[in-house]
């Protein structure tokens, strides 16, 4: 396996003292994305990543893609900067593999088969989980590397308020407000975001390549009487993405209906109704639509410590467009379960689902995981899980390309885990192996690759500070050939650190380290790694009134993460400034 990068190891060393120093107790976070059952992340048998409301704030990312680069085993390209295509592997699996979800509704392409990261607006979110490890015996199709869910507020408390203003580099500015808030049982949030950029030239010699969006979000919830609920919640997000020979007008939207209630003091039932939709229209009149549509039923039994969860599901994919394809819809029909038994220190989770696609048939994926809390503060975990990724519509359909006889990708995963949680610090390291089947590439079935690797995340509150760090190293292989997996880097690490100077002001900043990368399946095109740092500040100069100022690339790096076809160079943002100014709170 490559050897982590010197600067990597000095600033874990430098981490290590500081969070043995923390005295600031603090609760444990709760997830729902790893089992669809909320519970703690040290109760978690998964590896999880939680980036907090707290978090988006302090950071004030522009981009998705600026929140996700350099999390444990998250590695990204992007074909340029604002709104570009972004592909996203985790744990070396490749961009189809990982399925996103915004409040629960599934976002992707059944086109091409990828999630549209480039078009998720950060300002409107309230809290990010990243889930590392297969979730097929949950999610179904995609979830190889693992699951990355996107949650808008959903309105708690007294109706807070904000709107906000920003402008920077590169022409940016950006409006955004929203109010969200509870009355009696009633729970609510709404708000909105527009941000323009003229953007930075894709290659060397080109005009500026920019980027509009508008985005919205709502959902409204019904708190019964009897523990019970029903809610509905939306995201919307449309505009225009510029590229080198054409632009793209392009449309994302998630919409859910929800329900659930306690049938007796031990059975929950939920039922939820949902759809997602992805469009792009291009200025040589292709168009490529998705509408996905799904209905899922549940079932909770709490039998004292320990719980059951039986579900169904059923999905219909709809594309159309200005390609004609062999089959332009699919359906897959699945049952699933899910079991957490508990004894005392330890927990066990088993879960099994079968699916049957109407394109490549019946796919049955399980999971087994155990954990034992040590002592209270140090916990063992392991964990195997199988998952599978059905073939795009592209993959099997698309004229002149397209392979109906592909089988869908196979893969198996065994992870053990240790983590600590004392007083404020925390720390999470993951060893994994990840063997898959049948890999698809370029409308082809690649016969074996197997990715091995090592996740270490840890973070600290102390005090005034606020530091956070992760490290990921990965030996991602095609074994047929012993190459490294195209565009996968081996190594990353992150580090955030911010300090609350005094009760007006506060500074901080990320250092983002990336490994070299090989644009080509055979490795002869190598492109170098890199390292970036930002700075931000905060100001709050009066009551419910604040200033943020970003820079990013402090050092105006030159990097390139991907390439043309040509072997040009996709350009990457320099030194960038941003400053903004909000009234109110989130």
């Amino acid at each position: 396996m490559n050897r982590i990068p010197a600067i990597t190891a000095v600033a874990a060393a430098c981490l290590v003292p500081a969070l043995l120093a923390a005295e600031d107790q603090e609760l444990p976070p709760l997830v729902v994305t790893p089992t669809l059952s909320a519970q703690t992340v040290d109760d978690s048998l998964s590896s999880v990543t939680i980036i907090d409301r707290e978090t988006l704030d302090r950071q004030q990312p522009r981009e998705f893609s600026e929140l996700l680069r350099g999390q444990p085993g998250v590695d990204l390209i992007t074909n340029g900067a604002y709104g570009k295509n972004t592909t996203l592997f985790m744990r070396g699996t490749g961009s189809e593999s990982t399925v996103l979800l915004i409040n629960g509704v599934r976002l992707r392409s059944a086109t091409s088969g990828g999630a549209p990261w480039q078009f998720i607006p950060p300002q409107l979110l309230d809290r990010v989980e990243i889930v590392r490890g297969p979730r097929s015996s949950i999610y179904g199709a995609d979830a190889v590397g693992g699951v990355v869910q996107g949650f808008t507020p959903q309105g708690e408390g007294d109706p807070p308020g904000w709107i906000q203003l920003g402008a920077g580099s590169n022409s940016s500015q950006e409006i955004g407000g929203g109010v969200s808030g509870r009355v009696d049982n009633t729970s609510y949030s709404l708000a909105a975001n527009w941000f323009e950029t003229d953007g930075i030239p894709v290659r060397d010699g080109d005009d500026r390549k920019g980027f509009d969006s508008v985005a919205g979000i709502g959902s409204v919830r019904q708190h019964l009487a009897n523990g019970g609920s029903v809610g509905v919640t939306g995201f919307r997000a449309e505009g225009n993405t510029e590229f080198d020979t054409g632009d793209t007008d392009y449309l994302v939207q998630t919409l859910g209906v929800s329900a659930d209630y306690p049938l007796t003091r031990n059975w929950i039932a939920e039922l939820s109704v949902s759809e997602g939709r992805d469009e792009a229209l291009n200025d040589d009149d292709s168009e490529f639509n998705t509408r996905s549509r799904t209905v899922r039923g549940l079932n909770r039994f709490m039998l004292g410590r320990h719980e059951l969860v039986l579900g169904a599901e059923y999905l219909h994919d709809k594309v159309t467009g200005s390609t004609n394809y062999d089959e332009d819809s699919r359906y897959n029909n699945a049952v699933f379960g899910q079991l957490f038994l508990n004894a005392g220190p330890a927990d066990f989770q088993f879960s099994l689902r079968w699916d049957d696609n109407e394109a490549f048939g019946e796919q049955v994926t399980g999971a087994v995981a155990a954990g034992y809390n040590i002592d209270g503060i140090h916990r063992v975990r392991i964990s195997h899980g199988t998952a599978f990724r059905a073939p795009s519509f592209n993959d099997l359909y698309f004229p002149n390309f397209g392979n109906p006889d592909l089988d869908p990708e196979r893969s198996r995963t065994t992870e053990v885990g240790v983590s600590g949680r004392r007083q404020a610090w925390f720390w999470d390291v993951a060893v994994f192996q990840t063997d898959v089947r049948d890999l698809i590439v370029l409308a082809e079935n690649v016969d074996r690759a197997r990715i091995r690797g090592v996740e270490v995340g840890a973070g600290a509150n102390l005090g005034e500070w606020t530091v956070y760090g992760a490290v990921t190293a990965m030996d991602p292989k095609n074994r047929e050939t012993d190459n490294r997996l195209r565009r996968r880097s081996t190594e990353s690490a992150r580090l955030d650190v911010d300090r609350d100077i005094n009760a007006r002001w506060s500074a901080g900043g990320s250092v983002v380290l990336q490994g070299d990368r090989y644009d080509d399946a055979a490795n002869d095109i190598r492109l170098a790694g890199y390292g970036l740092l930002n700075l931000r500040t905060s100001w709050s100069f009066a009551e419910n009134w604040s200033a943020r100022l970003t820079v990013d690339n402090v050092f105006d790096k030159e990097y390139a993460v991907a390439r043309f076809f040509d072997g040009e160079l996709y350009n990457q943002a320099g030194r960038t400034a941003f400053l903004s100014v909000r009234y109110g709170h989130r």
